[in-house]
């Protein structure tokens, strides 16, 4: 709930005398805030917020942070540790004042100096560093029943502004938080703020706007008073939501956001800033002469446009992206001598570069190989949802390429390791963001994966004993998204790692009693094969009687978890990430003697258009094969659906609990 607007500061060609600050004091709990031991507000909570001051001064470059927190429950303590983020290259944290007080009244003050860690170093395109760092400071004595109090100011160069980032909601209730911004003068009112200095926005340009981006309750508004400085009040802001499945909750929180621009208005900075953003793009994938040299020798002037695209695509795949290469030493680091690309050839010409250079290099390639290709950059899925009343293009993460041939386009992942060609990552599928056309910028999304494009199919056999103990063996072919996962996962962790990740994954649907490790990986440096786990099993199985031998009907369901069974109600949307489908093929091999008594039945549960379940079995000589495919098409859900989408999660759990039941031979006579 800190601010965080210091990581995204305009620069200033000005400079102002030195701060006088004015902080938020301490103040004296009331009785009822120290006997507090539940909110009924807030019914559960581990902790809330009393009171939070968020304040920002442009004109004396300055950020205050002020926040009184009463502790519920032993969870709750954790919040008695305060972390601070801050870029040390531009501002640095000051005036740190914390203290605990008891529920009896007992004050006992921070004493001792903070810690300071490194977050990260980042290097920009300009070759420009910036070090990130984070003050760390834990509150004494903290208990049950406390009340947390703290302050702190965080200091710019007198060379910065901020914009002011208010994350109104997160994780707590808040009962009171007070919000309150100063802009540069140049955008006061009155004589007495006259001034002539300017703000510059990212690009070098005269920030002559200063546009902000509410997103607050109902009767909640921003005020403006009559000099030009801006405030929030609010009380009893509820608690971020939490629901399995939802959407990333950043994109629904409650927060106000403020920029300087050199835009008129919203609408004037999308025009303007597309069209800028598409001439960078032109400018780093200028299919210069070294970049057409590399086209010419990897493709052939009889390929076909669609045959050009993939060789290009391999190609620049097969660099080392260094978003996903394992971790290096600062040593070889410098030992690779790698430059900051300005240009596509550079990244060919270092043979690697970042996700965000490669997939331009790639947009160049493509260029001189006489194609009609586009960028895009999006939001990713994981992280947010394009919000186009918001005016900044920090919103986006990624670049995607958009193919034009044979009438159709086709969206292409280049950036992302080990995608295979004409498939996106799920996090850059049904993406909205910027996109360049023939002759413009415009608004655009992703399209959604078909849930064909991503399959799991688990074929094994179960060998089984008079007393119910298994030896099985499986096979497990990955495509899609769960076949990209784990060939990302083997580019960051060496093999042994990988396998470990994957046993600790099968644990999650094997039955009680039962062991499985991997054997090997095939296909796991290929993305355009399958991905193939052969695995091994073995452990105790079902429920034995002097009659029955009692097994799981659905070997990889008897412990899976169905999301929404328990869930009545539904406040936000549902976010499956894509639409799958997941198939299971397991055959029995029954102990000498041994007969089916009773079997999952076949049958067909469906959610008409969204989802669909098809059971089968197949019985034989001394043997039974169970099969259950479940395929999802939707990948997201309205609240108002929720109702059909648990429905449908209620049939398939009460038909996975299903049973296979063997009948015990008759022990022979004399024994």
């Amino acid at each position: 709930m800190r601010n965080s607007a210091f990581l995204r500061s305009a620069f200033l060609l000005l400079a102002l005398a030195s701060p006088s600050f004015l902080l938020a004091q301490f103040q004296q709990p009331t009785d009822e805030e120290l006997k507090m031991t539940t909110d009924p507000k807030a019914p559960g909570a581990d902790a809330v917020f009393l009171n939070i001051e968020d304040i920002t001064d442009d004109p004396l470059h300055y950020q205050s942070y002020y926040a009184r927190i009463k502790v519920l429950t032993e969870k709750g303590k954790d919040l008695a540790t305060v972390e601070i983020p801050y870029q040390r290259t531009i501002s640095s944290v000051r005036e740190i004042k914390a203290r605990t007080i008891h529920s009896d009244g007992t004050i006992i003050p921070l004493v001792g100096k903070p810690e300071d860690l490194l977050i990260a170093k980042t290097v920009n395109k300009d070759g420009n560093q910036a070090q990130f760092n984070r003050t760390v400071f834990t509150l004494p004595s903290v208990e049950v029943g406390s009340i947390l109090e703290y302050r702190y100011q965080i200091q710019l160069e007198d060379s910065r502004v901020s914009q002011p980032h208010w994350e109104i909601q997160g994780l707590y209730f808040v009962h009171k938080a007070h919000y309150f911004f100063t802009p540069f003068k140049a955008f006061l009112t009155g004589i007495q703020n006259t001034t002539n200095g300017m703000v510059l926005d990212g690009r070098g340009r005269a920030a002559n706007t200063l546009i902000w981006w509410p997103k607050l309750p109902p009767g909640m508004n921003v005020t403006k008073d009559v000099g030009g400085r801006f405030s929030v009040d609010v009380t009893d802001i509820p608690p971020a939501p939490h629901e399995e499945w939802m959407p990333p909750i950043s994109s629904f929180l409650y927060r106000v956001i403020f920029d300087y621009s050199a835009a008129g208005s919203g609408s004037d900075f999308w025009i303007s800033e597309a069209k800028l953003w598409s001439k960078d793009v032109d400018r780093f994938a200028d299919p210069s002469k070294p970049i057409h040299e590399a086209v010419d020798g990897l493709i052939a002037p009889t390929d076909s446009e669609l045959d050009k695209a993939k060789k290009l695509y391999k190609a620049v795949q097969a660099l080392d992206n260094t978003d996903y290469s394992r971790h290096k030493s600062e040593a070889e680091m410098k030992q690779l001598k790698l430059k900051v690309a300005k240009r596509a050839e550079d990244t060919w010409a270092q043979k690697s570069g970042s996700s965000e250079d490669i997939a331009q290099l790639y947009l160049a390639m493509l260029r001189a190989a006489g194609l009609t290709a586009y960028a895009m950059t999006v939001v990713d899925r994981s992280r947010g949802v394009f919000d186009p009343y918001y005016p900044s293009f920090s919103q986006f993460d990624d670049t995607l390429v958009i193919l034009s041939t044979g009438g159709k386009e086709i969206f292409l992942d280049p950036g992302e390791k080990m995608c295979p060609f004409q498939n996106l990552s799920w996090r850059h599928s049904g993406a909205g963001g910027i996109r360049q056309t023939a002759n413009d910028r415009t608004a655009g999304t992703t399209p959604f994966q078909a849930y064909t494009d991503n399959k799991i199919l688990r074929i094994g056999d179960v060998t089984l004993d008079p007393h119910g103990a298994v030896t099985a063996g499986f096979r497990i072919v990955m495509t899609g998204q769960e076949a990209l996962h784990w060939r990302q996962t083997a580019l960051r962790n060496d093999l042994e790692e990988v396998k470990k990740q994957f046993d600790r994954s099968l644990e999650f649907s094997l039955p009680d009693g039962m062991e499985a490790h991997i054997d090997s990986f095939t296909g796991l440096d290929d993305p355009q094969v399958n991905l193939v786990a052969t695995v091994k099993a073995k452990g105790s199985l079902g429920t034995a009687t002097s009659k029955r031998l009692l097994l799981p009907g659905f070997f990889f369901q008897s412990r899976g978890a169905l999301p929404f069974v328990a869930q009545e109600k539904r406040l936000e949307p549902v976010d499956m990430h894509y639409g799958d489908q997941i198939t299971d093929q397991v055959t029995y091999h029954l102990p000498v003697g041994f007969s089916v008594e009773g079997a999952p039945p076949d049958a067909k549960i469906t959610w008409p258009e969204h989802a669909m379940l098809v059971n089968k079995t197949v019985p034989a000589p001394g043997q039974i094969t169970i099969a259950r495919m479940l395929a999802r098409s939707f990948t997201l859900a309205k609240p108002e659906d929720y109702q059909d989408l648990r429905g449908f999660y209620q049939k398939v759990a009460a038909a996975d609990l299903q049973q296979l039941v063997l009948t015990v031979p008759p022990a022979p006579k004399g024994n």
